[in-house]
């Protein structure tokens, strides 16, 4: 029985897994965490870290039975799926641009401004050098680490007084140490999920997402189609630009989108893999496949059809803690599981577990993937669902003394 790699066991990486298993293969999830929510449905468990390659290649290296890796919904691991799917033989699409800009932010700015795609000002580098650039910029700004995602260190300044807090805090979320600030541009915020076959773009889907409110801007929900035809079209038309700059040959395409109140449309986030936050889910609910199944099955080889069999509406919705302390319940699961537009919920904690406010994306709960024929049907099953689960923490003895 063939075996597909997945990179992290982060609740992102759920789906992929159990995706591998439906189609006939085992899961191999490798992750240094015991405690990671893919493990519980994954065939196997490498405890070793993602980017420890000496140790990962030579144990997978002794193996005849691993057909592919991924990286689900995350950027970090990229760099390692390349590397192992290069040194096993192992299928891959990725090319070394592709995976840059994808931990790179500042080198997929580069690449934008390179097209002539519109953008943000920037600086990228050490903190010392971004503090010392950082003069020029327009505020507000925002401050991110380079080569992280999910939420991690980004942070939104509106005064210079406190930029050196953000950059040390998104030093601290960066493996290389470096941060990038953007001048904030307002607009609306979308997310593009895409299906890479021949270098180009063939299915695609543009959601319309909700953010947490500053400082943090992490994604609440996620509802798709959620954006006019012509802006669709345009984004579409952009990223077949970058695949082509990229050379990305085959695979999932994932890309934070901002449109301004100018009409500018802007790509500002780029991951060469299945996106995060429901994203891959809701481009398959909304054209009728299996988005998870489609990037397993190329990366093990394989050359599945892609093409749309309908045109829903979806949407994502996070489950999350309102505070800090250990989660008691999320209540009224199995009756909302029992809603007929409810596809998926997925739950990512276990009472007992350690929780804390939605301040970045891997603090969420659970989730909730819902599709239907009917914007309207669709809208009111959210709110059903947002009146019946509830998600029930206890608060930490100091939070309740204070």
């Amino acid at each position: 029985m063939k075996s597909l790699v997945v990179l992290g066991g982060a609740d992102g990486a759920i789906t992929t897994v159990r995706a591998a298993r439906r189609i006939g293969l085992r899961a191999i999830c490798v992750d240094q965490r015991d405690d990671a929510p893919a493990l519980r449905h994954a065939d196997e468990h490498l405890s070793v870290s993602t980017r420890d390659l000496e140790r990962l290649t030579a144990i997978l290296a002794d193996r005849d039975d691993v057909a592919g890796v991924l990286s689900p919904a995350s950027d970090v691991n990229l760099p390692s799926q390349y590397h192992l799917a290069r040194h096993l033989g192992l299928p891959t699409g990725l090319s070394e641009a592709a995976v840059r800009a994808s931990v790179d932010k500042g080198f997929f700015r580069a690449v934008c401004d390179r097209l002539g795609q519109p953008g943000p000002r920037y600086v990228q580098g050490s903190p010392e050098e971004v503090l010392a650039a950082a003069t020029d910029l327009t505020y507000p700004v925002m401050v991110k680490p380079t080569d992280s995602s999910g939420g991690r260190g980004v942070s939104q300044c509106t005064d210079p007084a406190e930029l050196p807090a953000a950059v040390a805090a998104a030093a601290d979320w960066s493996s290389s140490r470096v941060v990038i600030i953007e001048e904030y541009l307002l607009g609306e915020h979308y997310t593009a999920e895409a299906v890479v076959q021949g270098g180009k773009v063939v299915l695609f889907g543009l959601g319309r997402r909700a953010l947490t409110p500053p400082p943090h801007f992490v994604t609440i929900s996620h509802t798709m189609p959620g954006a006019p035809a012509e802006v669709s079209q345009q984004v579409h038309a952009m990223l077949d630009d970058v695949c082509r700059e990229l050379d990305y040959q085959w695979g999932s395409l994932n890309v934070d989108v901002l449109v301004t109140p100018d009409g500018r449309v802007v790509l500002v986030e780029l991951g060469a893999r299945l996106g995060g936050n429901g994203s891959a889910e809701l481009l398959g609910l909304m054209h009728g496949v299996d988005v998870t199944e489609l990037s397993v099955a190329m990366a093990v080889g394989e050359q599945p059809s892609l093409a749309a069999t309908r045109s829903w509406v979806a949407s994502f919705q996070v489950l999350s803690a309102d505070q800090a302390g250990k989660l008691v319940a999320i209540h009224n699961l199995s009756a909302a599981r029992a809603m007929p537009d409810v596809v998926d919920l997925v739950i990512s904690a276990s009472p007992g577990d350690a929780v804390e406010p939605y301040h970045r994306a891997g603090a969420k709960v659970g989730y909730v993937l819902v599709a239907s024929p009917d914007p309207e049907r669709l809208q009111a099953t959210l709110s059903q669902l947002a009146e019946l689960v509830q998600v029930e923490v206890a608060p930490h003895a100091d939070s309740e003394e204070r």
